[in-house]
């Protein structure tokens, strides 16, 4: 059966047409246009316009909330989640790769706490947008990007506007806006990272920082700390190197708006991930 969500077809197309040129989104975002075929078995990712970008009220058509999310996330390439981290949720969190073989119940315990910590975050900025973020600190495959990852979907499932950005990509980015080619500008990616409401910068680490970089990443920081504005960072750093990478100003800002948890195991987790496929094969 085939029902229309229109009676004036034409004006409706013109309108999705007008919406999508606004919000800078490929036309084949609406597949199916303003046709939904109940028989078809179609897996979408926005229940409240089944992936067409719009919605009616009445008889106007008006962007679905996540148009605005899409948008975001083609400004900037690299913004969204890679598939393997779509599938990260705070269930799949295994508290069993921080079990210590020597009995240190360290590892484990700092994993249950900012745990913790994530799903308290997502409850509480649901109803206060000006939550305070986290920090998570810790060395390579100790579990800081799952954590934040968990924290994107579960709140993207929620249809709240999330911004996923792997630092070093960030920079990329705003280095390539200068380029001929580009249909952004710094600015543009700058307001993005600066306003959305929630933003995660995911490998604040070691990196080949300028004068230009760090005052880039201060900017976003300060304006997101001014409007207090929730922020997700992880790092392999602590603070002295923070400091040391991205100076003294940079550091104390993250200090007023993160509360910070501290990410340790005895190996690795794609290590011992690693070695568990091996042996069962």
């Amino acid at each position: 059966m085939m029902t229309f969500i229109s009676k004036e077809r034409s004006t409706i197309l013109e309108k999705l047409d007008q919406i999508m040129k606004r919000y800078n989104l490929p036309k084949d975002i609406s597949k199916g246009n303003n046709i939904i075929d109940e028989n078809q078995n179609i897996q979408v990712t926005c229940t409240l316009c089944n992936d067409r970008g719009i919605i009616l009220k009445g008889d106007t058509a008006v962007p679905c909330p996540c148009m605005e999310q899409k948008r975001i996330e083609n400004s900037f390439r690299y913004a969204r989640l890679a598939k393997e981290l779509q599938n990260c949720r705070f269930e799949n969190f295994n508290l069993g790769y921080y079990s210590s073989p020597d009995g240190d119940k360290t590892h484990y315990q700092n994993a249950q706490k900012a745990l913790t910590a994530s799903k308290e975050f997502v409850e509480k900025v649901l109803n206060n947008p000006n939550e305070i973020g986290l920090l998570f600190s810790g060395p390579v495959g100790s579990g800081k990007t799952f954590l934040a990852a968990s924290i994107a979907n579960a709140l993207i499932e929620k249809q709240y506007k999330v911004l996923f950005l792997i630092v070093p990509d960030l920079l990329d980015e705003l280095r390539a806006s200068y380029t001929p080619r580009s249909e952004t500008t710094e600015f543009d990616l700058l307001d993005i990272a600066r306003t959305i409401p929630i933003l995660i910068m995911d490998d604040l680490g070691a990196h080949n920082y300028t004068e230009w970089t760090r005052n880039r990443i201060y900017s976003i920081i300060n304006y997101r700390m001014n409007e207090q504005l929730p922020t997700i960072i992880t790092t392999n750093l602590d603070f002295a190197d923070i400091e040391y990478y991205l100076g003294e100003r940079t550091c104390s800002r993250i200090l007023q708006m993160c509360r910070i948890f501290r990410l340790t195991t005895h190996q690795d987790i794609r290590m011992q991930k690693y070695v568990k496929r091996e042996k069962s094969k």
